[in-house]
């Protein structure tokens, strides 16, 4: 599949370099207005341009990593020049049914949303499209297979999506974070701290995955009577730990929701 990327920050980049080095037989290009930071890419077979438009003709997808307010002015300069390539959106707040009246409803649209882990092969890419289209948004599925899990998804909920698996990469590593500063405070220094917090979080997430159970199942393996776990999530549990971080998620859906009105 050849990739058309327009938006060389951080997302479009942890995407490119996330097909570049998880699935094969693609060819992928990312346009930034300033290249300068993003040339190392072409070390991995990325061709890198300021031109929005160079080589879009011979690409298959054209993947949008845009912020919202640069849509339209995007959409303005590529749309006279490509006919038939479908159109992948990772603007947040841009709703298929915008997408399309935005294209003039001529191309095929699909909705997703990746998130940086992607350039790990690690990412939780959601996915979204009208049926009329699940011909074209097919390999774009399996393309973001590539690069992590890839589900399909209500379109309803792409909004939610957005902050629970793309926001959801600083929550995580926010706690991780505090995990880290704690780890100090008991005693360790703040590399080996870091590396015990990082890895016990990819070791339950791991857990979770492979075992689809539910977390408590995992926590009570953890937890003994009168142990220090149970007390120490108690504490936790009393200042808020869960639902803090249940209004945060709540908090960004609803901005993520005024972002484009």
């Amino acid at each position: 599949m050849k990739v058309h990327i327009i938006g060389g920050g951080n997302l479009g980049v942890s995407v490119a370099v996330g097909i570049a080095k998880f699935s094969k037989n693609n060819q992928v290009t990312v346009t930034r207005r300033n290249t300068a930071s993003i040339q190392y890419l072409t070390e991995l077979g990325i061709t890198v341009s300021s031109d929005n438009k160079h080589n879009i003709q011979e690409a298959d997808v054209v993947i949008l990593t845009v912020k919202p307010y640069q849509v339209d002015t995007v959409l303005g300069e590529i749309l006279p020049v490509i006919s038939g390539k479908t159109i992948a959106s990772a603007v947040s707040g841009l709703s298929l049914e915008m997408l399309q009246a935005k294209t003039n409803n001529e191309y095929p649209v699909v909705r997703i949303m990746p998130n940086i882990a992607a350039q790990f092969g690690e990412s939780a890419t959601c996915i979204s499209f009208p049926e009329k289209d699940r011909e074209k948004a097919l390999p774009i599925v399996d393309l973001f297979q590539d690069l992590g899990t890839a589900p399909v998804i209500d379109e309803k909920l792409m909004d939610a999506a957005t902050v629970l698996g793309a926001c959801g990469t600083a929550y995580a590593l926010r706690y991780i974070r505090a995990s880290m500063q704690a780890g100090i405070e008991i005693g360790f220094d703040s590399e080996t701290a870091l590396a015990i917090a990082a890895q016990t979080v990819k070791g339950a997430a791991k857990m979770l995955l492979d075992e689809k159970v539910h977390p408590e199942q995992l926590i009570d393996r953890v937890t003994t009577p009168q142990g220090c776990t149970i007390v120490g999530l108690n504490e936790m549990e009393h200042n808020g730990f869960s639902s803090s971080l249940i209004k945060g998620i709540k908090t960004s859906l609803k901005q993520i929701k005024g972002l484009l009105k």
